[in-house]
């Protein structure tokens, strides 16, 4: 028991990567920080703002870093678990970037008005009227969002008289306060192609726009467009008319955004350990249990030519290729492919720096899936 308590945790900082029990989730911390004064540096004189996206990290200390690098005007959150977390921890301004369905949910979301300001996104008039009746009970509002389908083809309305049909009928019940549009070009987030990705956020992102101005032209005012991600923030986050932009990944990334955002650093990795070795082979004590691998298996920090199998086994990460010079018990440090589903897997954020552990912040938000 004892080798799991935060007082073993703690006692890690100081630590060398050798002396770490493994697998491990480390962040290395100065890319991390130039990642964060990179991010915050874009909106420096512009009129949208970042609003991070915690889904990312689910670390309310890398949370708090986030928001001291500046140019934020609250977080972004998937779960209202995660919500709930950032409240604990005393972040007062949090958009719920999703829809908030069923009594018990609900239930929780109005005790969560009473604490923070929460904003959520609607997308049909029965889930607004639900939390509408349960909000005008508590005697609290809840900040709304219309989120528009502007082709991720997920959740959503139509753009363009649904949103200004919705909107309206909104803005009769009690409880609820609309603010604006959620409109997110996920579709498009990972063209590799910059200049066509870039054609292709405009095009969605020009829905949400004109949404936002047949309903201002209609009488209702429209306080943010919110949208966004890590690797289209140059580009919608110039559009004049959004407000807003959720970047995720920035603070981590993982290997298939640096090829998407190359402009930020991979600060994110998993310590693991060889545990089997023979000739041109190395068996490794993590697997998908401990790796986001959704776009493609986990490359082999500072070896490209090493070669890692998709999928990879439950426990085990079989590399191929590998050094002659590993040996049972090395030490060897895996880059996701996705940061977002591989910090969920884990419960604590081993912060490092020239290869020692200078910190150890706990991922409250991880397996909050409800």
């Amino acid at each position: 028991m004892a080798l799991h308590s935060s007082t073993s945790k703690r006692e890690s900082i100081g630590a060398v990567f050798e002396e770490l029990d493994t697998p491990v989730l480390l962040l290395d911390w100065p890319s991390a920080q130039r990642n964060l004064q990179r991010m915050a540096a874009f909106f420096e004189g512009r009129k949208a703002r970042l609003r991070p996206h915690f889904k990312n990290h689910k670390c309310p200390e890398l949370a708090r870093r986030q928001l001291e690098a500046g140019n934020c005007v609250g977080m972004t959150c998937a779960k209202l678990g995660e919500a709930e977390v950032l409240a604990a921890h005393g972040f007062n301004d949090v958009l719920l970037a999703n829809q908030v369905v069923g009594t018990r949910k609900i239930a929780r979301l109005v005790e969560l008005a009473r604490r923070i300001q929460i904003k959520i996104a609607i997308d049909d008039l029965e889930q607004a009227r639900a939390v509408s009746q349960a909000a005008a009970a508590a005697k609290v509002t809840v900040g709304v969002l219309i989120e528009v389908d502007i082709g991720m083809g997920r959740c959503g309305v139509a753009p363009g008289q649904p949103a200004v049909d919705l909107a309206r009928a909104i803005q009769s019940l009690p409880g609820l306060r609309f603010e604006g549009l959620q409109a997110y070009e996920g579709h498009v987030v990972y063209v590799n192609d910059f200049e066509r990705r870039a054609e292709l956020a405009r095009q969605a992102m020009s829905q949400a726009l004109q949404t936002r101005r047949l309903l201002e032209a209609s009488g209702i005012p429209v306080a943010v467009v919110s949208g966004g991600a890590s690797s289209t923030y140059r580009i919608t986050g110039a559009m004049e008319g959004v407000d807003e932009i959720q970047a995720g990944t920035y603070p981590t990334m993982d290997w298939r955004y640096a090829e998407l955002a190359p402009e930020f650093e991979i600060a994110l990795s998993i310590l693991t350990r060889v545990v089997s070795k023979r000739a041109g082979v190395a068996v490794l004590d993590v697997g998908s249990k401990g790796v986001g691998a959704e776009f493609g298996a986990p490359r082999v920090q500072g070896h490209p030519e090493a070669e890692t199998p998709h999928p990879l086994a439950e426990e085990h990460c079989v590399v191929r290729n590998a050094p002659a010079a590993w040996r049972v018990g090395e030490v060897v440090r895996l880059i996701p492919s996705h940061a977002c589903t591989t910090c969920n897997l884990y419960r604590d954020l081993y912060v490092c720096e020239d290869g020692r552990v200078v910190d150890v912040w706990p991922i409250e938000g991880s397996g909050r899936l409800a």
